[in-house]
């Protein structure tokens, strides 16, 4: 059937999605370090001038591709809105002697284990990389913390207690 037979009722209508909530607490600032931003700026720009022509491109009556569509506008405005609200803080490269926002700090565990987190934004957040958001308990407990300290935080298993080893920053 041709296009020109079918009533644009016809076509169905997908729901409006909501905005993709930060998951920042209210009032609390968007912090980012350099490479965090330039990888949101890079991810926008693929979406935008790649991913999103593709999408608008397919069939008119594609339900599957309106939907996709949707889903890639709500991560657009929520990258837009993210680096609109961004507050980049820079980092000294080196090593330091405290923990703060994007160090990484290498802790031993009480069994000897030695793991690396980084501190980083919300939505820098990595936990495949072990890069952890400011927010978390993690980097809670780390903050402001020198090498030789031991410090404690509740982790969903129950208490945990880790020692500074290591803190430097990511050139």
């Amino acid at each position: 059937m041709s296009r020109a037979f079918v009533r644009e009722s016809d076509v169905p209508q997908l729901p409006e999605l909501p905005p993709q909530l930060s998951p920042l607490p209210p009032g609390a600032k968007n912090y980012l370090t350099a490479a965090g931003a330039e990888g949101l700026r890079a991810e926008l720009a693929r979406l935008r001038d790649a991913e999103r022509p593709r999408l608008a491109s397919a069939a008119p009556d594609d339900i599957d591709a309106k939907r996709e569509l949707q889903v890639l506008d709500q991560r657009l405005r929520y990258l837009q809105e993210s680096l609109r609200t961004a507050e980049l803080v820079a980092t000294i490269p080196g090593p330091t002697d405290t923990v703060r926002f994007g160090t990484t700090v290498t802790v031993r565990e009480q069994n000897a284990t030695e793991t690396r987190y980084r501190i980083v934004g919300v939505d820098e957040t990595d936990l495949d990389r072990n890069w952890v958001s400011w927010l978390s308990p993690i980097a809670r407990a780390l903050s402001n913390a020198r090498v030789g300290e031991r410090v404690q935080f509740k982790a969903p298993r129950g208490m945990r207690e880790l020692e500074i080893v290591a803190i430097a920053y990511d050139v």
